[in-house]
């Protein structure tokens, strides 16, 4: 063997690829799956007659999100650099396509009919969101201290989240919230982040003062008792409020059975809460920190700018979407309709959550081992 194969082979077993960060998310899977067979057995048998209806579904897309894991994690990430105005122009393409032909399941108008399955394109929209700042940040390394250069990537965001808010508001916070993670991480300069980060939330609230549906979500959130919209919150909190420190056991909650409307989807923390208690609701968010954590370690020793920018945007849709939709469930903030990553029913987030953990390994790859 030629000495440039044995160091080529030796390269290659020398790198890093973050198990621990693999394990992790398999075990959320599975749980995922447990808790939600015990969650919508009996909305299955109601409208499907079949109690694993949703469990088969979701067994489905947890198989094809796998197959997303492997194949983007084989992938050597620096590829997509090739892609980000590709990804960007799809992902906001889809997004005006379901304003016009979009299906519409309970009041939002948010699915694309693709004939064999519905797929819902703000799911895609977040994962197009982290390659295109990614590229375009890692490409102005020192411009991106500049306020101009930062309002020049708030601009570029800015057409995804307005098509995305009109349908899916909590879609569109998670890709702002991802565009002002990445700017803060890529910026030395924290004032200026603070700046643009004030004038989002003031963008956002006069966004949602415009529309009399989204205001009257405030008067909910303070009041729920005395509004009928309140109903699914209540609901949440009597399932909190029951399990107490351990719970019911693990299929013996009531909520779910009707009480709680679509259980399985943005409140299955709520029916956690009640069926596993305290201690497996706080199980559930050590699991979630400790997944973050590992993106941090990544992040931090990625071989370059663009893969530490990859892993973190990753880390922060994840770390978003955990903290609202346990705020929601807790009615710490508003309802906004934000589903419980690996947790929740959902065949497209978990095929693009899985890309995006996809993505984090592969760029774990590219870091040499110490010898």
């Amino acid at each position: 063997m030629s000495r440039k194969r044995k160091a080529d082979k030796r390269e290659r077993k020398n790198r890093y690829l973050d198990y621990s960060l693999l394990l992790i998310v398999f075990f959320l899977l599975c749980f995922g799956l447990v808790v939600l067979y015990s969650t919508s057995a009996y909305n299955g048998q109601v409208k499907f007659g079949n109690p694993s209806y949703y469990l088969k579904k979701q067994l489905i897309a947890d198989v094809i999100g796998i197959a997303a894991l492997a194949l983007v994690a084989w992938l050597d990430y620096r590829i997509w650099q090739y892609f980000w105005w590709l990804a960007y122009l799809m992902g906001l393409g889809l997004c005006i396509a379901v304003l016009f032909v979009g299906d519409v399941h309970n009041g939002a108008r948010r699915w694309l009919d693709l004939g064999v399955v519905s797929f819902q394109p703000s799911e895609a929209a977040k994962l197009a969101i982290i390659v295109f700042l990614a590229t375009v940040i890692s490409h102005m390394p020192r411009q991106i201290g500049k306020f101009s250069a930062l309002i020049k990537v708030m601009v570029m965001v800015a057409p995804m989240a307005g098509v995305v808010a009109v349908e899916n508001l909590s879609t569109a916070i998670i890709i702002m919230g991802i565009a002002i993670s990445l700017v803060f991480v890529a910026s030395p300069k924290y004032m200026q982040f603070f700046v643009l980060g004030g004038a989002v939330i003031a963008a956002g609230a006069a966004f949602v003062l415009l529309e009399a549906y989204r205001a009257e979500r405030f008067l909910i959130w303070l009041e729920p008792e005395k509004h009928e919209k309140g109903y699914q919150t209540l609901q949440g909190l009597y399932a909190i409020g029951s399990g107490g420190l351990f719970g019911k056991g693990l299929g013996g909650g009531m909520q779910k059975l009707g009480f709680v409307p679509e259980a399985q989807n943005d409140m299955i923390f709520s029916i956690i809460c009640e069926e596993l208690g305290l201690f497996g609701a706080v199980c559930v968010i050590i699991l979630f920190a400790i997944l973050i954590w590992r993106f941090m370690v990544i992040a931090s020793n990625a071989q370059d700018l663009y893969g530490a920018l990859l892993v973190t945007g990753v880390m922060a849709h994840i770390a978003i979407q955990v903290i609202l939709n346990i705020a929601v469930v807790t009615n710490s903030i508003p309802n906004t309709g934000i589903s419980l990553p690996f947790i929740s029913y959902g065949g497209t987030s978990i095929v693009f959550l899985m890309a995006e953990i996809g993505l984090a390994l592969s760029v774990s790859r590219g870091i040499p081992l110490e010898e």
